[in-house]
């Protein structure tokens, strides 16, 4: 039996195309979603883009009959824009009058087709909540939502017997057969897969190869071939010094082998704050401009979201405007340029590197349209990012460029997502087993004991 859902703003603010997505199933878009969706056309932001475009699908159904009666979707089911029948005219409600008119809509279409499952789709908890007290089913729109306890961790442990380490260092190679080695996926602070069995590897994903009849341990990194899977040794590169910096665990080791990789364009880092995903990234961007000079120059931006109440509008040129949200960034490169305090009170800093041409400041504001060649373009913060902007990012990197993205799922300060519907996780799900991608989840943190301790006991 198909059924009726009725479709919140918020829902298609977010995803224009939800209006399709429902399959063979009814789609009512109450009139005041379209009004309020109007409101929004006007902005030069993600929201104003997602407003214009629900008001373009909604014109182009308006070819195929008449959107009161209802028009044909795709997916074999019906769109109608919905007008209520019902008011709620409670005063208690009399704040939040066009979301009681959108409740309105749905009780109306509920009580005038009773044999058909109403629902109310709305990213809105509160409306939610309310549409819950009224009798209302209501549902999260969850189409592009990566479960967050399930997100590919980017590495698994296989359990071999002693003599086939051996064997992997004297080969330089294992051939991975299922039957034999199966490989165990956790996340630990994600708490994904409880180190399930999986019944596939991923090109590109790392392993802790652990010996099944004692301590013994190495590392290596998965590839796809034509037979199938082999296994091959870490790279010694990745556990060198890099710019100053030396991997402290085996998560570390294999994010420095996917960096310093110029096979990989694509490289996610994930981790909780001081796990060291932003200096690891600087150090090897750095390492791949000025020691290797593989790209011409390094590239670094953020999203500007703050952290609590915004303190306004900030003075000056751009990058005056700027040098409060890429303070962090400077930060690690000053550690990475191993200043002294004299230095700094000397002038020196990494301005230094932004005047040489060697470290471009890049504003995400500005990326539309651009393309971005030979460079190693590193977007600290990913999380804050929706997946529309990320694919907008993704798509400025131009021939012989390299991207990473690192983040935190579990801080974001976007209001319009969360850690399950971030372009980072999007960017992880979407992309894993691909053979210029690579993603890995850092979990130890080593900035400092106490950074640790709150990290995660707070």
């Amino acid at each position: 039996m198909s059924k009726n859902f009725v479709l919140d703003t918020n829902v298609l603010l977010h995803d224009p195309r939800a209006m399709v997505r429902f399959a063979d199933n009814n789609v009512i878009i109450p009139i005041y979603v379209i009004e309020e969706v109007d409101s929004f056309k006007k902005q030069m932001s993600e929201l104003g883009r997602n407003a214009r475009e629900v008001s373009r699908l909604l014109d182009d159904f308006r070819d195929l009959g008449n959107l009161g009666e209802g028009v044909p979707t795709p997916g074999g089911g019906i769109l109608r824009v919905g007008f209520a029948g019902k008011v709620l005219d409670n005063a208690v409600l009399h704040q939040h009058v066009n979301d009681n008119r959108i409740l309105g809509v749905a009780l109306h279409i509920k009580e005038n087709d009773p044999d058909r499952p109403c629902i109310l789709v709305t990213k809105d908890t509160n409306l939610r909540v309310r549409a819950d007290v009224l009798g209302l089913d209501a549902e999260n729109y969850e189409d592009d939502k990566v479960s967050i306890t399930e997100l590919y961790p980017g590495a698994c442990e296989i359990v071999v017997p002693a003599e086939v380490i051996d064997e992997l260092h004297d080969e330089g190679a294992l051939d991975l057969d299922l039957s034999k080695y199966i490989p165990h996926r956790t996340n630990d602070g994600l708490e994904a897969n409880g180190g399930v069995p999986m019944d596939a590897f991923y090109d590109n994903e790392y392993a802790l190869v652990r010996s099944e009849s004692g301590p013994q341990t190495t590392l290596g990194r998965i590839k796809k071939n034509e037979d199938g899977f082999v296994l091959k040794p870490l790279n010694r590169r990745a556990r060198e010094d890099v710019w100053g910096v030396r991997p402290r665990n085996k998560e570390q080791a294999f994010a420095f082998d996917a960096l310093l990789d110029d096979d990989i364009a694509l490289v996610a880092l994930l981790g909780k704050a001081g796990t060291g995903k932003t200096l690891m990234a600087i150090a090897a961007g750095l390492r791949k401009v000025t020691d290797e000079q593989k790209f011409s120059k390094l590239v670094v931006s953020r999203p500007i979201f703050p952290m609590g109440r915004d303190i306004g509008y900030l003075p000056g040129t751009m990058e005056e405007k700027l040098n409060p949200w890429m303070r962090p960034i400077f930060d690690n490169v000053e550690y990475l340029m191993g200043l002294t305090k004299a230095d700094k009170r000397a002038g020196r800093g990494a301005d230094e590197l932004i005047n040489m041409g060697i470290i471009e400041i890049e504003p995400l504001t500005y990326i539309r349209g651009r393309s971005l060649p030979n460079q190693y373009f590193i977007v600290d913060e990913a999380q804050n990012l929706t997946p529309h902007e990320v694919k907008t990012i993704l798509t400025r990197i131009g021939e012989g460029s390299k991207l990473i993205l690192t983040g935190d799922p579990y801080q974001i300060d976007n209001p319009y997502i969360d850690s399950e519907s971030n372009g980072l996780t999007y960017v992880i799900d979407r992309f894993k087993g691909q053979s210029i991608f690579s993603s890995v989840t850092l979990f130890k943190g080593e900035r400092s004991a106490l950074a640790e301790l709150a990290a995660n006991l707070l």
